[in-house]
């Protein structure tokens, strides 16, 4: 029973391609925008706090750091208290595109789930929540 892996695997693939070519828009790699959503929600955070929540490696994380920051979009800078912890803040670039990267991934998510009613809509979120949980807990 491997349908539903070769669905879901396809259906990765297809939708990591829309979402690549939505933030080549804004000049960014996919991935950078969760980087920034999570700087957007708190700013300031280290490299390890974002790789924790974004279930990445922190040098994963440094590597797009290094990137985002050469493109202006944050800064390192030293923790006040702990000179040893670097933090990542947003510039005044990074800040500038919270609306029209949030405005183009609820454009591609109302496209993809077009034809969908409100309660199938519920229900591919709960399950794709699951299944999230679920991969997660193999790791």
């Amino acid at each position: 029973m491997t349908e539903i892996l070769d669905v879901m695997t396809k259906t990765h693939k297809a939708l990591r391609a829309v979402a690549e070519e939505s933030m080549r828009r804004h000049g960014l790699h996919l991935g950078q925008n969760l980087v920034l959503a999570a700087l957007w929600e708190r700013d300031g955070r280290t490299p390890g706090e974002l790789a924790a929540e974004l279930n990445v490696t922190t040098p994963t994380i440094v590597k797009m750091a290094t990137r985002m920051a050469a493109a202006g979009l944050l800064v390192r800078r030293r923790d006040d208290a702990d000179n040893r912890l670097v933090r990542l803040y947003l510039t005044d670039a990074g800040r500038a595109l919270r609306g029209p990267v949030t405005a183009d991934r609820e454009e591609l998510e109302r496209a993809i789930t077009e034809g969908l009613t409100a309660g199938e809509l519920d229900q591919l979120a709960a399950i794709l929540g699951k299944v999230l949980a679920n991969a997660r807990a193999l790791t």
